[in-house]
């Protein structure tokens, strides 16, 4: 393995691998949850609702704020996946062992684990509801209950999935799916789809076309297969600096992308594809293919969209520079379930933790929160088994990167950034709070270069 320094080079990849030795060190070593046995108390000062990167991150964050007997999670899965990898277990060069760990080996020491499904909020009466009949009342309230997978709005799924030729990288269940199809294609369409609704990640639909394509040169298949992206989006890329770059790969590598196409149904015992065309409601087309990837579409969960802190749409409804809710001041969202607006990734919760440490600290000393999320989010563009371009971008999708050189450029440093050096940040020093994203790097990097 490419060892992590030669992430960039120089006297700066010194400083980066030492940060990361204070950070481990500043974090300690991993200690199991300890507290689910206890019987649950029904009032915290602190209560986080979701086990997934947001709520995991900030109660370990709030335990250092208030004590760990103060705060508890409301989580009912018993493990936590690193989800970014799965974009590497789909395409074979990652095992899916090692996306996932118990929860309880991630909720931090002390922290009450409530083994409960939320399944109503009352933020008027400062508690929530639980599907063990449970109330739990709070005097803070973070909301990080991630979002839900859709695939029965497609007709014909889930229950397409048992089919082969077709998988699914957003979901545990259907990534390996995903491999199995790519292995077995012998010649053909090869198709992936992007929904017509907010999604987590959105780079990931065509990162898995890429490692696809690089897959069939690499075992003498690319002329057989004819590689279809069909997006219902009208771009390939929110961010003109990297969707160039993208326009030139895909010119590059002979890939046809078909722009407002929506998959509205799989015939999985036939291998065909239906997908609407959104310039042209009702009128549809329909596609064979020998390797179909599936991104479903997403939305709030269910508990959200009836609840009080809900917007119109169903996201929880925050301030997009404090993520303070806009109506209740006790209570606070973070990641793929409020409705800001800028990509819904791993690293903008990261970037959204340390904001939100930040404004919750002040709010319970009663100031007015000053630090300010400028809706950074990080996509890392996988495009082949050692090439990635890093797009770093802010709400006003304006490029904010952190390295010193272009990172609209393949790069392996970045590869291996994606591979390896961003999971050992997430179990290291994220999930234990110590991971605010990379804004201490970015200014350190270009304090270097003035």
């Amino acid at each position: 393995m490419v060892p992590l320094v030669a992430v960039v080079a120089g006297p700066r990849a010194q400083l980066f691998a030492c940060l990361l030795r204070l950070g481990t060190q500043q974090a300690g070593p991993l200690q199991l949850h300890t507290g689910a046995s206890h019987a649950a108390r029904n009032h915290y000062e602190v209560l986080v609702l979701g086990g997934g990167s947001g709520g995991i991150t900030m109660a370990a964050r709030m335990k250092r704020k208030v004590g760990a007997e103060n705060v508890a999670i409301v989580e009912p899965s018993e493990r936590h996946f690193y989800q970014p990898i799965w974009t590497l277990v789909g395409a074979g060069a990652k095992q899916l062992s090692s996306s996932g760990r118990p929860m309880a080996s991630v909720i931090p020491s002390g922290v009450e684990w409530i083994k409960a499904r939320v399944i109503e909020l009352n933020p008027d009466k400062n508690c929530i509801h639980t599907d063990n009949d449970e109330q739990i009342s709070y005097r803070y309230l973070i909301i990080a209950l991630g979002i839900q997978l859709h695939y029965e709005k497609i007709k014909g799924l889930p229950e397409g999935f048992a089919h082969p030729k077709i998988g699914s990288n957003y979901s545990v269940k259907t990534v390996e799916k995903t491999w199995k199809a790519l292995q077995d294609f012998k010649e053909g369409n090869a198709i992936f789809t992007f929904p017509n609704t907010p999604v987590k990640c959105a780079g990931a639909p065509q990162k898995i076309m890429y490692l696809s394509e690089a897959y069939f040169r690499k075992t003498g298949k690319r002329s057989k297969a004819n590689i279809i992206f069909n997006t219902s989006l009208g771009a390939i890329f929110g961010v003109k600096k990297y969707a160039d770059a993208l326009q030139e790969i895909i010119r590059e590598r002979n890939l046809t992308v078909n722009y407002k196409q929506n998959l509205i149904e799989v015939r999985a015992d036939k291998q065909e594809a239906v997908f609407e065309n959104l310039d042209k409601p009702g009128e549809t087309q329909v596609i064979s293919y020998e390797m179909l990837h599936v991104t479903p579409p997403m939305g709030p969960p269910d508990v959200l969209k009836t609840s009080p802190v809900a917007d119109a749409a169903g996201w929880v409804d925050v301030d997009k520079e404090t993520l303070q809710h806009k109506r209740y001041p006790n209570v606070f969202g973070i990641g793929d379930c409020t409705n800001l607006p800028t990509s819904k990734t791993a690293a903008a919760v990261a970037a959204q933790s340390g904001i939100l440490d930040r404004t919750i600290s002040l709010i319970m000393k009663n100031q007015t929160p000053t630090k300010k999320y400028d809706g950074y989010t990080s996509c890392p563009l996988v495009t082949g088994y050692n090439r990635v371009i890093l797009a770093e971008f802010d709400y006003k999708a304006e490029p904010l990167e952190t390295f010193p050189f272009d990172q609209s450029k393949e790069r392996l440093s970045m590869y291996v950034m994606k591979a390896d050096l961003m999971p050992f940040l997430y179990w290291n020093m994220m999930l234990r709070g110590y991971w605010g994203g990379p804004a201490i790097l970015r200014k350190l990097f270009h304090l270097g270069m003035s």
